[in-house]
C-alpha cells in the first residue's frame, strides 16, 4: 500500500513538472515582463491593438514619426483654408467650373463673390469636393484627372498666403508628431521659368546657362531668398513662436525643395532647374530640388530624357546640391510600356538620391537588378500610399513597397498632398500597418529613415537604420541619459541631421516609457 502511494506521488510530481514546462508560472511570467525592454513592451501593445482601429489610430497618432520628405506645400493645405483665403481676398467663384476666379464678381453670370459659399452649404460642399478628393467617386472623371485638376481650381487663393500655408502644414505636422518637413514649392513665383521662356532655346546647355545667369537669374535667386525671409517672419507671427501661446508647429523644422514644373516648355524647365541648383547652393534653407507635375502628361513624357540631360549637366557643376525626383508615378494604363523607365533613368542619369513614388519599378527593364542597384546606392524611396491609391489606383499587393523592402531598398512614408488627399502622416502609418501588417519596429525604421535620408547637412548617428546599429560616436549613448559621451556630443554639435535624429531617439524613449 505504501509502495503504491509513493509511486502515485512520484507520478504526480512528474506530471506537474511536465505541465509546468508548457504553462509558465506567474513568477516566470512576471520575470519575463520585467526583462522586456520598453521597445518590446510597446511592440506588444501595438500588436494588441492592431485589429482595433480607434486604439491603433490613438497609438500611431502619438508615435514619433521623424520627418515628411515628400510634401507639396499647396497640396498640403486643406480646401477649407483656401475658402477662407478667397473670402479674405475678395475672390469670386466660377459656379460652372467650381473654381476661384479674379474679381470683378458678377452673380448674374454665375460668378458670385466667394463669400456667398459661406451661406450656401451646397455650393460650399461642391467647392470642397472640387478642390480635393473629398467624397470623390470615380466615374466619367478618373481619380488621376480629378486630383491634378484641383490645383488649377484653388490656385488663385494661394497668392499672398505662403506664410499661412507654411503655418498650417507645420502645425499639422506637429499634431502628427513629426519634427521635420521638406516642403516643395517655388519661392521665386515662377520668375526663373519666365526668364527661361524669354530666351531662344539652345541645345547647348552651357550657353543657355550663361544667358540665364547674365540675364538676371542671380537677382531672381536673391529675391526668392528675400521672399523666404519675409514668409518665415510672417509665419512665426501667425504661430506666435517665441511666445507663451506658441503653436507646437514652431518646433517643427522646415526646409525647402525648389519645385520645378516639368510640364512647361524646355526653356522654362531649364531656367527653373538652374535656379534650383543656384538657390540650393546659396540658401541653406533650400536643401535640394525636385521636378513636379503629372509624369504622364505629354511634355513630361516627351522631354523626359532632355530633363535628365539638364540634371546631369548641372549636377556636374553643382555636385553638392541634392536631387530627389518624382519617378515611376505611372502605370501601363497611363502610358505605353516603352515609357516605363523613369525610375532607372532618374537614378542613373538624373543623379536622384531619393525617388518619389517609384510605383512602376517592377514594370521597368530588369527590375531586380534595378532594385539591387538602388539598395547598393542607398537610394531612398518616398512611399505615398494614399496618393498612389487615389491617383493611380495602385494598392495592396500591386504596390511595390514590399518589393523595395525585400531587396533592401531604404523607404519612408510620406504624405505627398495631404490637403488634396484629405489625410495626414498618421493616416499613412495607419494604412501601412493595416495593409502590410508591419510590426512596430518596421514602422519605427521608416521614421528613422526619414531623417537619415533627409537633405539636412551633416553626418548621421546611424550606421544602418534598418538594423538599428548606430555609428561608433553615439553607439554607447542612451537617449534617456542627460549626459552624452564627448564623441556623441561633438557629432550632434557638428551635424544638423544627427541633432534631429537624436531628438527622434529621445522622443521614442519617452513614447515607449508609457507602455
Amino acid at each position: 500500500m505504501l509502495v503504491s502511494r509513493s509511486l502515485y506521488a512520484v507520478r504526480y510530481l512528474l506530471l506537474v513538472v511536465f505541465l509546468s514546462s508548457f504553462v509558465p508560472s506567474a513568477w516566470s511570467q512576471k520575470k519575463a515582463s520585467v526583462a522586456a525592454s520598453p521597445e518590446q513592451k510597446t511592440a506588444r501593445y501595438f500588436e494588441s491593438v492592431r485589429s482595433q482601429p480607434l486604439l491603433l489610430h490613438a497609438f500611431l497618432q502619438q508615435m514619433p514619426k521623424g520627418g515628411d520628405l515628400h510634401n507639396h506645400l499647396s497640396g498640403a493645405v486643406y480646401a477649407e483654408s483656401f475658402m477662407a483665403y478667397a473670402v479674405q481676398d475678395g475672390l469670386c467663384v466660377d459656379r460652372t467650373a467650381l473654381a476661384f476666379a479674379s474679381p470683378p464678381c458678377d452673380p448674374g453670370s454665375n460668378k458670385p463673390p466667394a463669400s456667398v459659399a459661406l451661406q450656401d452649404p451646397t455650393l460650399y460642399g461642391h467647392l470642397l469636393d472640387a478642390f480635393s478628393m473629398r467624397q470623390f467617386i470615380p466615374g466619367t472623371e478618373s481619380g488621376h484627372d480629378h486630383f491634378f485638376a484641383t490645383f488649377g481650381k484653388f490656385g488663385a487663393a494661394t497668392n499672398g498666403h505662403t506664410a499661412d500655408m507654411l503655418a498650417e502644414v507645420r502645425s499639422r505636422a506637429a499634431a502628427g508628431h513629426l519634427q521635420y518637413v521638406e516642403l516643395m514649392f517655388n519661392p521665386d513665383g515662377g520668375a526663373a521659368g519666365r526668364l527661361g521662356a524669354s530666351l531662344e532655346w539652345n541645345d547647348d546647355l552651357s550657353r543657355m546657362r550663361e544667358q540665364l545667369l547674365s540675364g538676371g537669374l542671380a537677382k531672381i535667386v536673391a529675391d526668392a531668398s528675400k521672399f523666404l525671409d519675409d514668409a518665415e517672419k510672417q509665419e512665426q507671427g501667425i504661430m506666435h513662436c517665441g511666445q507663451p501661446q506658441a503653436s507646437p508647429g514652431c518646433n517643427v523644422q522646415a526646409r525647402y525643395l525648389y519645385q520645378v514644373s516639368r510640364g512647361l516648355p524646355k526653356g522654362s524647365v531649364f531656367g527653373q532647374i538652374l535656379a534650383g541648383f543656384e538657390m540650393a547652393s546659396k540658401d541653406p534653407r533650400v536643401v535640394g530640388l525636385n521636378l513636379v507635375m503629372a509624369e504622364d502628361w505629354y511634355v513630361p513624357i516627351h522631354d523626359f530624357n532632355l530633363h535628365m540631360r539638364m540634371l546631369d549637366y548641372l549636377h556636374g557643376i553643382y555636385p553638392k546640391v541634392h536631387i530627389t525626383l518624382h519617378a515611376g508615378e505611372l502605370t501601363q494604363n497611363l502610358v505605353p510600356p516603352e515609357d516605363l523607365f523613369h525610375v532607372r533613368a532618374s537614378v542613373e542619369r538624373g543623379h536622384a538620391e531619393r525617388i518619389g513614388h517609384g510605383v512602376d519599378v517592377m514594370q521597368e527593364h530588369d527590375p531586380e537588378a534595378l532594385l539591387r542597384s538602388m539598395a547598393q546606392k542607398k537610394v531612398l524611396v518616398e512611399i505615398c500610399l494614399t496618393s498612389n491609391d487615389v491617383i493611380l489606383n495602385v494598392t495592396g499587393d500591386h504596390h511595390p513597397l514590399p518589393m523595395y523592402l525585400k531587396f533592401g531598398v531604404p523607404v519612408t512614408l510620406a504624405t505627398d498632398d495631404e490637403g488634396v488627399s484629405r489625410g495626414d502622416i498618421v493616416h499613412e502609418y495607419e494604412r501601412a500597418a493595416a495593409t502590410y501588417r508591419f510590426k512596430y519596429r518596421e514602422l519605427k525604421n521608416f521614421a528613422r529613415a526619414s531623417l537619415a535620408y533627409s537633405f539636412l547637412p551633416g553626418n548621421s548617428i546611424w550606421k544602418d537604420t534598418s538594423s538599428g546599429i548606430r555609428s561608433s560616436a553615439c553607439a554607447a549613448d542612451k537617449p534617456s541619459s542627460a549626459k552624452l559621451s564627448s564623441n556623441c556630443a561633438a557629432l550632434l554639435a557638428a551635424s544638423e541631421k544627427a541633432k534631429q535624429e537624436w531628438e527622434l531617439e529621445k522622443a521614442f524613449a519617452e513614447f515607449e516609457s508609457k507602455f
